[in-house]
C-alpha cells in the first residue's frame, strides 16, 4: 500500500472520560483509496471519525496526516455527514462555496473557484436552482461540492448514501468511487451496508465491541478487496469473497 494520507495508531477514546468507546483502534487510507468502517449500531463508529476529524481528543492515541500528528486538532480534513444539510436560501452556487466565503474569501472569488467543478461534477445547470429544485442525488452532489471546496484531501463520510433510495444511493456510489479516485482523495467511509462496503471500498475495517455492555470496540478484522475492471463489481467473486468475509467478522 502507498504512504497513509491519514493514520490512526491505537485510539482509545470515550464518551465521558472513564468508559471506554474504543480500544487500540488502528487504521489508515492512502491517497486515491476508500476504506469503509463497518460495525454494529452503537459500536462507536461515528466517535472514531470525530477523533479522525479532530473533534474528539481520545484518551490514548494519536491522529497523523501526511506524517504530521494532527490529534485534537480540526481543520485538517473535511467531513460529510449523513444529511447533505444544504441552505434553502442559498443558490447551489453559494451552498456550495459556502465554506469559502465562511474562511474569509471574497463571495465572487468563491463562485468563481466554484463555477468550473459544476459539469465535474454532474451539476451543470444548476447554479442558480434552489436545493428544493434538486433531486437527492443531484443534492449529495452538491454537498459533496461544498466539501471538496474545503480544500483538504482527506474526506470523511458518515453513512452519506443511506437516505437515498436504492437506485440513487447504487447511481451515487459508483459516481462517488470515480470522482474521489480521479481526484486522488482519502476516503474513510461509515457505512452499516456491507453490500456497499464491498463495493465501494479498497480495504474494510470490520469494528467489533458493545461499548453500552462494557466491552470496548476494536478492529476485528482487516478485510483487503481485490478490485477488478468490470461494468458490475457486484457479480464477481472478488466482490462476493468480499462480502462473505465481512458477514463472518461481524457475527464471530
Amino acid at each position: 500500500m502507498s504512504e497513509a494520507a491519514l493514520e490512526a495508531q491505537g485510539l482509545t477514546l470515550s464518551w465521558d472520560g472513564v468508559k471506554l468507546v474504543t480500544r487500540d483502534v488502528c487504521l489508515e487510507v492512502a491517497s486515491g483509496e476508500i476504506v469503509c468502517l463497518v460495525g454494529k449500531s452503537g459500536c462507536g463508529k461515528t466517535t472514531i471519525l470525530h477523533a479522525l476529524a479532530g473533534l474528539t481528543e481520545p484518551m490514548e492515541g494519536r491522529v497523523l496526516l501526511h506524517g504530521q500528528d494532527v490529534t485534537g486538532k480540526p481543520g485538517h480534513v473535511s467531513y460529510m455527514l449523513q444529511k447533505d444539510l444544504l441552505l434553502s436560501h442559498l443558490s447551489i452556487i453559494d451552498n456550495a462555496c459556502l465554506s469559502l466565503v465562511i474562511a474569509g474569501e471574497d463571495k465572487d472569488a468563491a463562485r468563481a473557484k466554484a463555477a468550473p467543478l459544476f459539469d465535474r461534477f454532474g451539476l451543470s445547470g444548476t447554479e442558480k436552482l434552489w436545493p428544493s429544485q434538486l433531486s437527492g442525488g443531484m443534492r449529495q452532489r452538491a454537498a459533496f461540492m461544498r466539501t471538496y471546496l474545503m480544500g483538504n484531501d482527506v474526506v470523511l463520510l458518515d453513512e452519506p448514501f443511506s437516505a437515498l433510495d436504492a437506485i440513487t444511493r447504487g447511481e451515487m456510489r459508483t459516481w462517488y468511487c470515480e470522482m474521489s479516485h480521479e481526484l486522488g482523495l482519502a476516503s474513510v467511509v461509515i457505512t452499516h451496508d456491507v453490500d456497499e462496503a464491498a463495493l465501494m471500498a479498497n480495504r474494510i475495517y470490520v469494528l467489533t465491541g458493545a461499548p453500552s455492555a462494557g466491552v470496548p470496540t476494536t478492529v476485528g478484522s482487516v478485510i483487503d478487496v481485490t478490485r477488478v475492471d468490470v461494468p458490475d463489481f457486484s457479480v464477481t467473486e472478488e466482490f462476493l469473497e468480499a462480502k462473505r468475509a465481512v458477514l463472518a467478522a461481524l457475527n464471530d
